[in-house]
């Protein structure tokens, strides 16, 4: 198999599996048990804490362990707004965040608050200047993603983190699809607020973290023990966190970013090859393993599971009940109709994606593009919640 959906899970790194290994036998006890085997676990947790920490330049009392980015967007989104209520209702985000934030902004609207859904440009780029336009009397919190998980657009965090530290206003960043690429030291993006899973990183699933920097104000969102300092419930999953902080040491330097970027182009270039082929996204401002392309009159969805048949593994978007795959929200808020956004097909590199694999890939793709135009792989008609008919 070819394996080009990098952006949606990793493989486990080999060396976070075998970390992991001894909490699931014999170092299995409470991290809050007062014995041994509680203590050692203890020790376990701490030192993963100790990594994830370095890793993003905090203290590391400000690192709570989570279930993944999911409930880490939830904690941030939801634990911060209601915490600050009393200051003001109004948050801002973005029309392409994931829908852990989308959904959280939703329940903030039912639950009474006022949420502003920022438009991006053409290359779904969202500009400060968007931001502090948006920024009233009653903004509690801001929430822009570091870079997009379908097209691979990086945000101005920066910026926007020191705007919104001028105006004393809480900034969360989903840095989930980004933190393996790019630099997540938290200081120096001026965050209050953010979130990492370990699966996009070659850890574990169901396993993430929240940095919420020190005196960010969070209502918790599950009641029971005092566990990660009263701010997350529930007793920690000590094999899981090992291996997110093991995955952690095998982060890429700059060379192998680079090497990713140059195999990322190679298959950018091959696709946009293909006769009325369109990329979304920035081409410069973009991760280095992205790579988002409609190829006009096939869809998406009829592609991927032609390259699955081939050996080959893509993405798209995200099911609907009826188990079609419904429209990305991402490429119609940059502007295109249902059915291009329907096209889209997202092609996401990692550490065993080989040069090899890139032009075998181009080959496929361009062969059966050819084959779905002149045969069927054009848009289903769909009924009127939008799954197709």
């Amino acid at each position: 198999m070819i394996y080009l959906d990098y952006a949606a899970t990793t493989p486990l790194d080999p060396r976070a599996e075998a970390a992991m290994a001894p909490f699931a036998r014999a170092a299995f006890g409470n991290p809050s048990s007062l014995h041994a085997a509680g203590r050692a676990a203890r020790a376990a947790l701490d030192g993963a804490r100790d990594t994830v920490a370095d890793w993003l330049g905090c203290s590391i009392s400000d690192v709570i362990f989570t279930s993944g980015g999911t409930e880490s967007d939830n904690l941030a989104l939801k634990g911060a707004a209601r915490a600050l209520r009393s200051r003001g209702t109004h948050v801002i985000t973005t029309a392409v965040e994931h829908h852990a934030v989308l959904e959280s902004c939703a329940a903030l609207t039912r639950d009474g608050f006022q949420v502003t859904y920022l438009s991006p440009d053409r290359d779904g780029l969202i500009s400060p200047d968007q931001v502090a336009a948006a920024l009233t009397p009653e903004t509690i919190l801001v929430s822009v993603m570091m870079a997009n998980n379908e097209i691979g657009t990086i945000q101005p965090i920066a910026e926007i983190g020191r705007l919104c530290r001028a105006r004393r206003v809480v900034f969360h960043t989903d840095a989930v699809q980004a933190a393996g690429e790019l630099p997540v030291r938290v200081r120096e993006l001026s965050v209050d607020l953010l979130t990492v899973s370990a699966h996009k990183l070659y850890g574990p699933k169901g396993v993430g973290a929240l940095y919420a920097r020190g005196g960010t104000r969070l209502q918790p969102l599950l009641d029971g023990g005092g566990q990660e300092h009263e701010r997350r419930a529930g007793t920690e999953n000590v094999a899981g966190i090992v291996g997110f902080a093991e995955a952690l040491r095998g982060m890429p330097d700059a060379d192998e970013i680079a090497r990713l970027r140059a195999r990322r182009d190679r298959l950018l270039d091959g696709l946009l090859a293909i006769p009325d082929s369109r990329l979304h996204g920035s081409r410069s401002q973009r991760l280095a393993n992205n790579a988002n392309v409609a190829f006009a009159g096939v869809a998406g969805e009829t592609l991927v599971l032609a390259l699955d048949l081939e050996g080959i593994a893509a993405g798209t978007g995200a099911a609907c009940a009826a188990g079609a795959v419904e429209p990305s929200h991402v490429i119609q808020a940059l502007g295109y109709d249902r059915v291009r956004a329907r096209e889209a097909v997202r092609f996401s590199l990692g550490r065993g994606t080989t040069a090899e694999e890139i032009d075998r890939t181009v080959e496929i793709v361009r062969r059966l593009v050819s084959h779905l135009r002149r045969h069927g792989g054009a848009e289903r008609p769909t009924d009127s919640d939008g799954c197709a008919a």
